[in-house]
């Protein structure tokens, strides 16, 4: 099945070539993790990261990202502790998104077969208002719709429409909310 957000490369040596910027990310998350937690300092090493600033999204450490240039934020975004987002092939949080803490994205996936040569990337968005529970596992190239619920412990491997809550290992829909009881 194609899916929009999913693009396949055939060349290891891309990596390579991303790899200072991998290490600067790493290095700033580095730094932002050993702050005290009541140290504002953090949020200016997370702010070089992401090129931005933040004062319109709270993300707590610790908190892990390789790509910082590929992470998109609207406003009121809160990221909570223990994420870990693999954004080399994008992510954006949209206004409202907000997570629990545990939460995994992951936009690059190797091939089975040729595990250093081909592999895809795809963009994860998360819509405006989508709710993340604790410890989620976002895959390459879904989409979390408006207003979703995404159930504590789920592995999310398919685009979750908007104002549906989903649960399980893979998640599947188990109910959706109305949309007339959704406040911002």
């Amino acid at each position: 099945m194609s899916r929009p957000n999913v693009q396949k490369v055939h060349s290891y040596s891309i990596i390579y070539k991303a790899v200072d910027e991998m290490m600067r990310a790493r290095t700033l998350c580095a730094k932002a993790n050993a702050c005290m937690p009541d140290d504002p300092i953090y949020v200016t090493y997370l702010e070089e990261l992401f090129g931005r600033k933040l004062d319109d999204v709270r993300i707590l450490t610790p908190f892990i990202c390789d790509f910082g240039n590929r992470v998109k934020f609207g406003k009121n975004v809160f990221i909570n502790h223990s994420a870990i987002l693999s954004a080399s092939g994008g992510i954006e949080f949209e206004d409202g998104a907000m997570s629990a803490p545990g939460l995994r994205i992951a936009t690059i996936n190797h091939d089975m077969n040729e595990r250093h040569t081909k592999y895809t990337y795809g963009k994860v968005p998360v819509k405006k208002n989508a709710w993340l529970g604790m410890n989620v596992t976002i895959c390459p190239g879904v989409t979390i719709g408006e207003y979703a619920v995404v159930a504590a412990g789920a592995v999310v491997t398919k685009d979750v429409p908007d104002h549906a809550v989903v649960g399980g290992v893979p998640a599947k829909v188990i109910k959706y909310l109305d949309p007339s009881e959704q406040k911002e």
